[in-house]
């Protein structure tokens, strides 16, 4: 497949997109400023990447040319032919990459991100496991730079969670955590198993975009407000008043309560951002379910009841089953090293969004 014809669109879109940067009434209308910067950033990636394409071909012809003329037991033969294997593997890279800039980024890549841990299968041992995920993120998080702020928690007995849900902030968010949603099977000896049995237990995970006033309209008279006081141990502040909010939207029947500030208006301001993103979601997914109809095949549904990975502790192995990828380096992965099943999955997700582009 010729890409010049792709590359130039980019070069051109991308001149198109600097030039209305720099006109500063632009900045006028902050929101259309900040997608201008993101294709900005992503154009500009893209054109570099092209670059590099277009001489990564130059080179390799280059070589090509002189093995032919070259006699074939000759020392520049075989250096020719090792600059060609090194060219041909860094042509396919560079060639998947412009590839994958022909599919329309998804709008909520860029959104900060709801996550949501909810213990499952298996009680305790179940709340233990939602600590490690929710420990696994923190550590993954602050690799990537993002900033991680819990929004609401419900501890268990023995220093677990039965749910967990907390804010994360950064660059690129959603667009790598989105692939954490689902069920997350454990198989290890819990810390309460006398005789050292495996146990089987569960975690479900969901991953939100935060959602913006214009995604979804919420209506004064949809919402029902109470305020409770927030449970809490015995003398903590958080305890003292009814700073507790709980939302309910009547339409849906989602409720949504947050108490982990002091302040009702803080956590009015949380709840109504955790409950506008489970709205979004939900409106994403009836969208996803409509399109799914009509693809050959899929990563993944995505479905929260789906089982889509499992973090096997005696064979220190972690599994994902959407893609069938195994890494014996679980004690590893756990210390919140994802990027080894997140970058496969995203590339999967991708080469499928192009092969229904094509179609």
């Amino acid at each position: 497949m010729d890409l010049r014809p792709h590359i130039d669109k980019f070069r051109k879109r991308f001149a198109e997109v600097e030039s209305l940067l720099s006109d500063a009434r632009i900045f006028d209308n902050p929101q259309k400023a900040q997608e201008l910067s993101r294709e900005y950033a992503r154009l500009k990636e893209l054109v570099a990447s092209a670059a590099t394409y277009l001489k990564t071909l130059a080179d390799l012809n280059e070589n090509r040319e002189l093995l032919k003329t070259e006699p074939a037991e000759s020392e520049l033969a075989a250096m020719a032919k090792e600059e060609i294997a090194r060219l041909e593997a860094d042509e396919k890279r560079l060639a998947q990459q412009i590839h994958f800039g022909l599919v329309p980024p998804d709008p909520t890549d860029s959104r900060n991100t709801i996550v949501e841990i909810r213990a499952g299968a298996g009680g305790n041992e179940s709340a233990l496991f939602s600590a490690d995920l929710y420990r696994m993120y923190c550590r993954y998080a602050e690799a990537r730079g993002w900033k991680i702020e819990p929004l609401d928690s419900s501890p268990s007995d023995l220093g677990g969670f039965k749910e967990i849900i907390f804010q994360v902030t950064g660059t690129d968010v959603f667009k790598r955590l989105k692939y954490e949603s689902g069920v997350h099977r454990v198989q290890r000896v819990p810390a309460t198993e006398a005789q050292g049995r495996i146990h089987t237990s569960t975690c479900t995970v969901a991953v939100l975009p935060e959602a913006q006033e214009v995604d979804v309209e919420i209506k004064p008279d949809e919402i029902e407000v109470t305020v409770c006081r927030a449970s809490g141990k015995g003398g903590q502040g958080v305890n003292t008043t009814d700073s507790a909010v709980q939302i309910q939207h009547k339409p849906s029947g989602l409720t949504v309560r947050i108490a982990d500030e002091r302040s009702q208006i803080k956590n009015r301001a949380k709840a109504m951002t955790v409950l506008r993103s489970r709205l979004l979601e939900a409106k994403i997914a009836e969208e996803n379910a409509k399109y799914a109809a009509h693809r050959k095949s899929q990563v993944g549904t995505g479905d929260r009841s789906e089982k889509i990975r499992t973090y096997n502790f005696p064979q220190n192995r972690v599994t994902d089953h959407r893609i069938e990828v195994t890494l014996y380096n679980l004690s590893i992965f756990i210390d919140g090293d994802l990027d080894g099943l997140i970058d496969p999955l995203m590339t999967q997700d991708m080469e499928q969004k192009l092969a229904d582009l094509q179609n």
